[in-house]
């Protein structure tokens, strides 16, 4: 399910403003950043032409209470020509998946329509399908930033010999291999209850522990324009750097980036955004005005809406790099966990918690030279001998190695 990037910005953006209106010893901001009402639907919706089933989500912003809630019991559908053609339907709260699949066509026009459960309407203005480029490279190379950092960069090019794309954003999908450092085939199990004890056995050989895979999403927006470059050419544009000592590169390293072409008006939505949310644009004396979308409400034009209907074309391409690739013979970054190694003995009844509870792995134990009895266990947290407290061990079907 598409991380909702929208309102996550969104959400940041309300808190700080209540913040600074609040605790800011800087100049307060201009009284028409704010709405007038108590809170400020949000509304995150884009078709694309993948064949799919589309996703809308609308949640509400509070300046009273300084969170957001998610905006449930909504009818949501999408006019196709000015005709009704597809509807959407609550999936989990706030998040509308349209009740079939479909894809956007070019030279057909969309537009949202919601009412809430309070029987307030919205809509959008009319928009149709971006014009199509493909991604024609995703590549990564091994980089030394102008503050020293070293890494891998991860770029992008596309070209559009038509000219008429322009407006690009960019979101990106890793997923990464994870290794547990200190697996070992043996784990430790809690004895009954009463007797606080704990005893060594094998691992379940059918559960997958020592290597698991994870995904995360961007979670920040990316954008590019090509605009008055004299050809429609995106060349080496950074969508990701990682820093060598990030973990998630440590062995096998997987990236899908997805290229959006966005109209004018999106794409500028997306700028003062991404120009808004940042920590010194927030409390600049240039603050930008509220971000007008083209979603508005019907029953009044005082009430502000923060959302933008997008019907964008979208190319995406999948890489991927092992870190010996770009760091032969070198150490492995460090582990996201320290992994202190802690050893307690045996019969102390404060290992039994641990265990019982799956806190721990084990990685050995200390025995008796003598009788060959078992003095004391070597524990260490459970993410360090356990890859599945980081991810899934089932690898995913894309994934090659």
């Amino acid at each position: 399910m598409r991380k909702h990037l929208l309102t996550c910005q969104f959400y940041i953006l309300v808190l700080a403003f209540a913040v600074s209106l609040c605790n800011s010893c800087t100049e307060p901001f201009a009284s028409e950043l704010l709405p007038e009402a108590e809170s400020i639907r949000v509304v995150d919706a884009t078709l694309t032409n993948e064949l799919k089933n589309h996703e809308v989500f609308l949640s509400r912003s509070s300046l009273e209470r300084g969170d957001l809630q998610i905006e449930q019991n909504a009818t949501i559908q999408i006019l196709v020509n000015n005709q009704l053609m597809f509807t959407f339907t609550e999936t989990v709260p706030g998040t509308y998946i349209s009740d079939q699949i479909f894809q956007a066509v070019a030279g057909t026009e969309y537009q949202l329509q919601i009412v809430t459960s309070d029987k307030k309407t919205y809509s959008s203005k009319s928009v149709t399908l971006s014009q199509t480029s493909q991604i024609a490279n995703v590549m990564a190379q091994k980089t030394l930033t102008d503050t020293g950092n070293e890494g891998i960069l991860i770029t992008v090019d596309s070209f559009d010999p038509t000219g008429n794309s322009t407006y690009y954003k960019y979101e990106y999908e890793e997923t990464y291999k994870i290794i547990a450092p200190n697996w070992v085939p043996l784990q430790l199990v809690a004895g009954p209850e009463e007797f606080q004890s704990v005893g060594i056995v094998n691992r379940d050989p059918d559960k997958e522990e020592k290597t698991c895979y994870s995904t995360d999403k961007s979670n920040s927006i990316i954008l590019t324009k090509t605009f008055g470059a004299g050809e429609d050419r995106v060349s080496d544009f950074q969508v990701r750097f990682l820093n060598r000592n990030n973990y998630i590169i440590s062995h096998r390293y997987s990236i899908l980036v997805k290229q959006f072409v966005l109209s004018q008006q999106a794409y500028t939505f997306y700028e003062k955004l991404q120009d808004f949310s940042g920590s010194e644009s927030l409390f600049s004396q240039s603050q930008p005005g509220f971000i007008n979308g083209n979603i508005f409400s019907d029953d009044t034009s005082n009430e502000r809406v923060v959302g933008i209907f997008e019907v964008s074309s979208v190319s995406e391409k999948r890489a991927f790099f092992n870190y010996v690739d770009f760091f032969p013979n070198e150490d492995l970054p460090p582990y996201i966990d320290e992994c202190k190694r802690t050893t307690i003995a045996n019969g102390d009844p404060s290992i039994y918690e641990p265990v019982r509870s799956n806190q721990v792995s084990f990685v050995g134990e200390i025995t008796n030279q003598a009788t060959g009895g078992v003095e004391a266990y070597i524990i260490v947290p459970r993410v360090c001998g356990d890859c599945n407290v980081l991810g899934s061990n089932v690898a995913p079907d894309f994934w090659e190695e």
